[in-house]
């Protein structure tokens, strides 16, 4: 594999929702990455085709029973030659399997052992089951999003899994491994996805305790408060998204859609927000996405269309820059970030043995 981590072995312990994604990423990124997967499937495991389990891509599969001395001298075996170790299971379940830190560490000093939970591997509720809505519920990210007037809007599992969880999972462990090359030792990098979410959350924690962020949803820019910041549907049910927030980006959007600005309240008149978006869903419904995609090309406005997966593959941008890859008939998102001098690659679908 080429890629800025070609060399360095990483060990995923099969898991759902964040480790395999970060395990995929590296993987993108040149690390050779053999997946443990136990002999029966997961509570929510099914079976698919490889060729769309676009998270297992380049990586290695071996078949192993944890309960079983083989299967735990398999992995040991593994982790020997190994630079990192990625495991998504309860505080406690390594430990009790024979693999937890301790072990693995004594047979690799050098091993970055990356841990992945929801609740962290301490604290009252890190034995509790959960999912990304119950983290994103916890660390306040669930209350900022969707309507005023409803309960919140659930974001896929984006937050939790993947920005606050395994983002912050590969930033712990990319930088364990920095730091292992001077000391020469190993550490386990703890990354709880409620802290994670926490860390994106930053920004807005220090606005709303200036006084400057309303802790209600749909009060202030970012979350559907403002007119000038959110989604429009248009005449054919499609919709589009309009973040207009610097003043000439407002007035362009304002030209686009037919207003003359000295006839209106300003900008950030928040008690005018309400009408004005009242106004401008009302524009955007008289026209049809496609008429708004024509009005707005070109322009400073900061509207796009609200693509639907299907219209990704074509979308000008997107084949410009060559972000989505075909392998086998199969759409892939390409590696990412880019790199001039080290690029990562695909890898095929995950291919197995048994231990």
């Amino acid at each position: 594999m080429s890629g800025p981590l070609a060399g360095v072995r990483v060990i995923e312990m099969e898991a759902i929702g964040p480790v395999p994604w970060a395990g995929m990423m590296l993987a993108d990124m040149g690390a050779d990455v053999l997946r443990i997967d136990r002999p029966e499937a997961a509570d929510m495991g099914v079976q698919r085709d490889p060729r769309f389990e676009l998270v297992g891509r380049g990586k290695r599969v071996c078949t192993a029973d944890l309960k079983t001395e083989a299967g735990r001298a398999t992995v040991l075996e593994e982790v020997a030659g190994a630079q990192v170790l990625l495991e998504g299971l309860r505080p406690g379940v390594m430990e009790r399997l024979g693999l937890g830190p301790d072990v693995c560490l004594a047979r690799n000093p050098a091993l970055i052992y990356g841990r992945m939970t929801g609740w962290g591997q301490e604290g009252p509720l890190a034995q509790s089951v959960g999912h990304d809505i119950n983290y994103i519920a916890t660390a306040g990210a669930l209350h900022t999003i969707g309507p005023a007037n409803a309960p919140p809007v659930a974001p896929i599992n984006f937050v939790g899994d993947y920005g606050g969880g395994a983002m912050l999972l590969l930033v712990g462990v990319l930088a364990a491994l920095h730091e292992t090359q001077a000391s020469g030792r190993g550490q386990v990098v703890d990354a709880a996805m409620v802290d994670g979410t926490l860390l994106l959350m930053a920004p807005m924690l220090g606005r709303w305790q200036a006084g400057e962020w309303k802790d209600q949803r749909e009060s202030n820019i970012l979350d559907g408060g403002a007119h000038f910041y959110g989604n429009y549907t248009t005449a054919d049910g499609q919709a589009m998204a309009v973040g207009a927030i610097e003043p000439r980006f407002y007035a362009a959007l304002l030209a686009g859609l037919g207003l003359d600005a000295s006839t209106l309240p300003p900008q950030h008149d928040r008690a005018a927000w309400p009408a004005m978006r009242a106004r401008f869903a009302a524009i955007f419904a008289s026209q049809t996405r496609g008429h708004w995609e024509q009005v707005f090309a070109g322009t400073e406005a900061c509207v796009s269309p609200v693509l639907q997966l299907s219209e990704l593959a074509t979308h000008p941008h997107l084949v410009g820059r060559r972000s989505l890859v075909p392998i086998d008939g199969v759409l892939h998102p390409a590696p990412a970030p880019r790199f001039s001098r080290t690029p990562g690659a695909i890898g095929g679908p995950p291919t197995g043995r048994q231990a």
